[in-house]
């Protein structure tokens, strides 16, 4: 998917002051609104546009291309759509069914729940809530407390792992934002820590991953949510690497830089342009698996997986190799060269992303 120049002049005219001030503006956010673009694996008839893996991860490359901020939130936000299949679908049309229905919130179980009439009584802090700042539902994991505390404090550490663990969604007046996202790229996306406290939620806004309830006639339900979050993540670097380059070579070209410099950036353009060839194949060719078997196999996972890792690994490397090529200039926090790298920096460190080998 590939917007005009319109489009992406009139999103870029804020990226600055969203890097500087932390903050959406209500024009950037009236534009994922209008397009529906936290919607793109809601069903359509929750006011959603469901789309295909292949087609969403081009979405997320495109928004990312335009800006950083911009593409992680609609990332993050479109993902928040899975949970649509594990709830009922009268809760699903009530937290989905408008115009700017979001999600935040963390799979990280860093919570706890325990077991009440009607519900459960979730208390817990979690990191990293991208969007925090207007969600319209919060989700967490959070394990479940055993009812005899005495038998728990006895339990084994296998045992403990074996614990329950469940996903709550939270209206917004039962949480409380803790603003503390202070990292040096993405700097709009309000990925603050949200924080509940003994809030009561009934057991129909509770979930198990593993568990579908509804629309399980939808092919992205049904594909692995791991792969499926590499998947949208390697998108997003892809297209903040693309912008980089752009930025890069417009600042090259303005200073007049030496051979060696365009050569590097020539170089780097095709290994990028490369990755994202093999990226996309394997992505097709998993999705097609996906729709003829009705699952992926293991060794299509593995393939996602791999595809994915290495095409962020090249879009990391095209900022880590060229930007110390670009001089003071570069150096400048409002340069557009300097928010891009900032942003695939940042982007690239999610622990889904880390390849060790």
């Amino acid at each position: 998917m590939l917007y005009t120049q319109q489009v992406i002049d009139a999103v870029r005219q804020h990226s600055l002051e969203m890097d500087k001030h932390r903050s959406i503006p209500k024009e950037v956010l009236d534009f994922i609104y209008d397009e529906r673009l936290f919607h793109l694996f809601v069903p359509d008839e929750l006011e959603g546009r469901m789309t295909d893996l292949p087609e969403a991860a081009r979405v997320f490359q495109s928004c990312s291309r335009i800006d950083g901020n911009l593409g992680w939130m609609v990332t993050i936000g479109a993902g928040g759509g899975f949970f649509a299949a594990l709830l009922e679908q009268g809760v699903s049309r009530e937290i989905f069914g408008k115009r700017d229905a979001v999600i935040a919130g963390s799979g990280m179980p860093t919570g706890t729940a325990r077991r009440v009439e009607g519900g459960y009584r979730v208390s817990g802090k979690w990191k990293y809530c991208s969007g925090s700042t207007y969600a319209t539902t919060f989700t967490a994991n959070a394990v479940i407390e055993s009812e005899n505390e005495t038998a728990k404090a006895s339990e084994s550490a296998i045992a403990a792992e074996a614990q329950e663990i469940r996903a709550f969604a939270f209206q917004p007046e039962q949480i409380r934002i803790l603003p503390d996202w202070n990292a040096f790229g993405l700097r709009a996306t309000a990925s603050h820590t949200m924080v509940a406290e003994d809030i009561f939620v009934p057991d129909n806004r509770t979930f198990l991953f593993h568990e579908m309830k509804s629309y399980e006639q939808e092919a992205i339900y049904r594909y692995p949510f791991l792969p499926f979050a590499q998947v949208s993540f390697a998108a997003v670097a892809l297209g903040i690497a693309e912008h980089f380059l752009e930025a890069a070579e417009a600042l090259a070209n303005a200073k007049g830089s030496e051979t060696y410099v365009m050569n590097k950036l020539k170089e780097h353009s095709g290994f990028l342009r490369d990755s994202e060839g093999n990226f996309y194949a394997t992505v097709e060719d998993s999705w097609q698996e996906l729709l003829q078997e009705g699952e992926l196999s293991g060794e299509a996972e593995a393939a996602v997986t791999a595809a994915s890792i290495r095409a962020v690994n090249t879009a990391r490397a095209c900022g880590q190799t060229l930007f110390p090529l670009l001089g003071l200039a570069a150096a400048m926090e409002d340069s557009e060269v300097n928010r891009c790298w900032r942003d695939l920096q940042t982007a690239c460190s999610h622990s889904l992303l880390r390849s060790y080998s």
